[in-house]
């Protein structure tokens, strides 16, 4: 018997209460369907993956369409998956409630709420409105009682800040107190950075993004780290072996590449049987 939603829930307040855990994000029901079999016990969406397959830039997406892609990443599979929102489409706490429950109807275990706007000129909300969509989204999935986890991030890094660390702090520490249940800082680097944040915002687990070489997990669990998570990562690997495949072809007009890829039987046949299995 499948899981149900709230089972799933459930399961994803569990993980977060002790140990580290992976938490790597598919691009589409093919890919999640693959990672759950590979044995990870919860997954996340991720929002510039999924644009890339509709020939969009990260946050190309909308609301809608996101909405749509979240009910076929829980649709296709059976463990938590915690959803990539953004900024929750909407720059008003009022529409971040209202925001955050339509993620909820989609049926995931979990959201995660940005403080970037994606203007240039002004990257992230300030400091007061940023605490207040927290607690607007804490309230709402409150009043739900879904048992959706919130995951607040602070994009200090990635919008190139003066002092990213300092201010990823002192925004997490004041989402921690809003309610958020994980705290995410995109673009922590060194060991000194991770355990200054898991720190700051203890006993509340910490999402750490790995896009790259670095820390192993059993490294950043010594360090506190409760959840990992791969981002568009895993998406660009993919991209990385189709592009460097389609510019051999065209470029030198040889297919060897080719012999690389997984092979026809091996790729349709874990499809062919989970549908088997599915009914």
């Amino acid at each position: 018997m499948a899981a149900s939603i709230a089972d799933r829930r459930a399961a994803f307040h569990r993980l977060h209460d002790s140990g580290c855990f992976v938490i790597p994000n598919p691009w589409d029901a093919g890919s999640a369907v693959w990672l759950q079999q590979a044995g990870f016990k919860a997954l996340a969406t991720t929002s510039s993956g999924y644009a890339w397959t509709l020939a969009l830039a990260d946050n190309g997406v909308g609301l809608e369409g996101m909405l749509a892609h979240l009910k076929a990443i829980v649709a296709a599979t059976e463990i938590p998956v915690n959803a990539d929102f953004e900024n929750a489409y909407a720059d008003e706490p009022a529409g971040v409630a209202a925001n955050v429950l339509r993620a909820a109807e989609a049926g995931v275990a979990g959201l995660s709420v940005e403080d970037s706007t994606g203007r240039s000129d002004k990257p992230l909300y300030d400091f007061d409105q940023a605490v207040a969509r927290v607690t607007a989204a804490r309230q709402a999935l409150d009043r739900s009682k879904s048992g959706v986890v919130l995951t607040a991030r602070a994009e200090c890094f990635l919008v190139g800040h003066a002092d990213p660390l300092a201010e990823s702090i002192r925004r997490l520490k004041a989402y921690a107190a809003a309610g958020a249940d994980c705290l995410y800082a995109p673009g922590l680097r060194t060991p000194e950075q991770i355990k200054a944040v898991v720190a700051a915002v203890a006993p509340k687990p910490v999402n750490v993004l790995m896009g790259g070489p670095g820390p192993t997990v059993a490294e950043l669990a010594a360090l506190g780290v409760r959840r990992v998570s791969t981002g568009g990562a895993l998406a660009r690997a993919a991209w990385h072996g189709f592009i460097q495949t389609a510019k051999e072809i065209a470029e030198a007009g040889s297919f060897d590449s080719l012999g690389k890829a997984i092979s026809f039987g091996e790729l349709d046949g874990f499809f062919r049987k989970r549908r088997a299995k599915r009914g």
